[in-house]
């Protein structure tokens, strides 16, 4: 049968659909999947902005920067769901820029590989991998 909504209705076929509005939307999916943290954890407050990860549960938004900190266990999850796994932001280059995009991405790989030169003391590899990263800079 083709009904119109309000024959449908009539018969008892119809369904309303209800609109939610996105922000609840966005609150009931937090709470669902940010799971059960330990009860210490959801008394857990940012000594900054006073945040509590429970209000966060609830609203779905964090009160300052700081808030990621105090809170990064519990946000981990999250984060790395709403991101299909991916941990860090790498941001957005415009499409003007071209082949600009992968020079960026190649510029942040090594400096991620400068960082860890440093940090293992292999300062030989570290001087190179500062050159590289001067010729990419001039290069943009």
């Amino acid at each position: 049968k083709h009904l119109c909504d309000g024959c449908a209705a009539d018969e008892g076929l119809a369904i309303k659909a209800v609109h939610t509005p996105i922000n609840e939307l966005l609150t009931n999916f937090v709470k669902l999947h940010s799971g059960a943290p330990a009860e210490s954890k959801t008394e857990l407050a940012c000594e900054n902005c006073g945040t509590t990860f429970e209000e966060f549960r609830q609203h779905s938004l964090l009160g300052c920067p700081q808030c990621y900190n105090v809170f990064e266990e519990m946000l981990a999850p999250l984060i790395e769901r709403a991101h299909e796994g991916a941990t860090h932001h790498i941001g957005k280059v415009p499409h003007r820029a071209g082949a600009g995009e992968h020079r960026q991405q190649r510029l942040l790989q090594v400096r991620r590989k400068l960082n860890d030169a440093v940090d293992d003391e292999n300062y030989e590899l570290a001087a190179k991998l500062r050159d590289e990263i001067r010729r990419y800079e001039e290069e943009l």
